[in-house]
């Protein structure tokens, strides 16, 4: 440019100075032939230049700082309003250099980065030196559960591209258990692909491609599951994403009646290899009679000899009807349960006296005779002895007339020992030996 720095239309001479040129003094004679060179005047030369400035020694480029300050004052500027206008009427060349404060500073520290915030995309330039820096000049605020990649921290270099994830919380309840997860998919689709949930089959409750706000969503989510039923001597194997076993059975075709169930509650929720039984069940009633036994009232009777009881009424027993609820359960009869129960016959006590008084100790003329010997010779020494015929009975055969006549009370082989010795002695001081024809003489023998 002839010696001249031009930018923008702006010019400056080599000495530094707007506008000022040197002069050239011409020696030698003009450029046509013949012609004259010009009369020298003998008067000294005077130098009208001003002193020029020492050089300046250029930088070798900007620091970071200057650029970062630089690319501020450049979005300032463009930002302001004003300065709209003034940019229509100052060349724009002019304008980007005035605020830059030197376009080598500006291009030598740009960067263009592709950043994208949660799918949206875009194309900046930035003075960052890496990821950490670019988020804090765009004012995008990462949390714990948001993922950036490169990771902050990372450096920055032209045509590097950051991706910036939001977390999402998720209330997820998945095959009947709660959870609460977080997750940077925008979609069901790839919650699920991000949690590693096989969605083939699965019953979701909401669509795969149902958008997940930043404020979170709540899922359903019940994988499909294989279930094995044992119904009615078969086996059913079934894949399912049923919420419940009654809704497996279902899906089996396997319907309950009644009383019916399942091994495990109908309720419940049917976990993957799972084999469940159905039984079949089946109620009835039975009635039955049963006996219900009589009381003994006792009471004490002084005039009776103690050992000696008397029936004075006969017990009877009543009857009570019961109702049993049977159940049966494939085919096996359960133990029978106590549903009812009635009184058809109240039972009538037995009422019996029994003796106080003290027994005598002997019988005059019969005390000192072998009764032991009579007793094993009569009944082998068996208090409760009865002959074959049943009419005599005891320790010495009394036959009941005689028994009773004595004092005696019921049975003569159902009083004690000592008391049927007691009446034998008094039917001795009767009758002597007479009523032992057979045994008799064992008492002085």
């Amino acid at each position: 440019m002839n010696g001249l720095n031009g930018v923008n239309g702006l010019s400056t001479a080599q000495d530094g100075r707007p506008g000022a040129f040197h002069e050239q003094l011409t020696l030698g004679g003009g450029a046509g032939a013949g012609a004259h060179a010009p009369t020298m005047v003998d008067t000294p030369f005077v130098d009208t230049r001003t002193e020029l400035p020492p050089p300046t020694v250029p930088r070798q480029g900007p620091t970071r700082a200057e650029a970062r300050r630089a690319a501020k004052r450049r979005r300032a500027f463009v930002a302001d309003p004003e300065n709209l206008k003034l940019s229509r009427l100052v060349p724009r060349a002019l304008v980007v250099a005035f605020l830059a404060g030197g376009t080598t500073a500006f291009v030598a520290h740009d960067k263009a980065v592709r950043l994208e915030v949660d799918g949206a995309p875009r194309t900046l330039h930035t003075f960052a030196d890496d990821v950490t820096e670019l988020l804090e000049e765009e004012g995008v605020t990462v949390g714990a559960h948001d993922r950036v990649s490169p990771r902050p921290g990372t450096g920055l270099d032209h045509g590097d591209e950051v991706a910036v994830r939001y977390g999402r919380p998720v209330t997820l309840t998945l095959d009947g258990v709660r959870h609460r997860v977080w997750t940077t998919a925008d979609t069901v689709a790839g919650a699920l692909r991000e949690f590693g949930i096989r969605a083939e089959g699965a019953h979701l409750s909401a669509a795969r491609s149902t958008r997940i706000a930043r404020t979170g969503l709540t899922l359903t989510v019940r994988t499909e599951r294989a279930v094995t039923f044992m119904a009615d001597g078969q086996e059913r194997t079934l894949r399912t994403n049923a919420a419940t076993v009654r809704e497996a059975l279902a899906e089996a075709g396997i319907t309950l009646h009644g009383e019916d169930t399942t091994s495990v509650a109908p309720a419940s929720f049917p976990r993957d290899g799972q084999t469940i039984s159905v039984m079949r069940i089946t109620d009835t009633r039975e009635v039955r009679e049963e006996t219900v036994p009589y009381a003994v009232e006792r009471s004490e009777d002084p005039a009776l000899f103690r050992g000696t009881e008397v029936v004075e009424r006969a017990g009877r027993n009543g009857v009570r009807r019961v109702t049993y609820a049977v159940r049966t359960v494939n085919g096996v009869r359960q133990k029978p349960r106590r549903a009812a129960e009635e009184l058809v016959h109240r039972p009538v006590s037995r009422v019996v006296r029994t003796g106080t008084r003290e027994r005598p100790d002997s019988v005059a003329g019969a005390d000192g005779l072998n009764w032991p010997a009579l007793a094993a010779c009569e009944s082998g020494g068996r208090a409760d002895a009865v002959d074959p015929s049943g009419t005599y009975g005891g320790l010495y055969q009394f036959d009941t007339q005689t028994w009773q006549s004595l004092g005696g009370s019921g049975r003569p082989q159902d009083a004690p020992a000592a008391e049927q010795t007691y009446r034998a002695k008094k039917l001795y001081a009767q009758r002597g030996a007479s009523p032992w024809p057979h045994c008799g003489r064992r008492l002085t023998g």
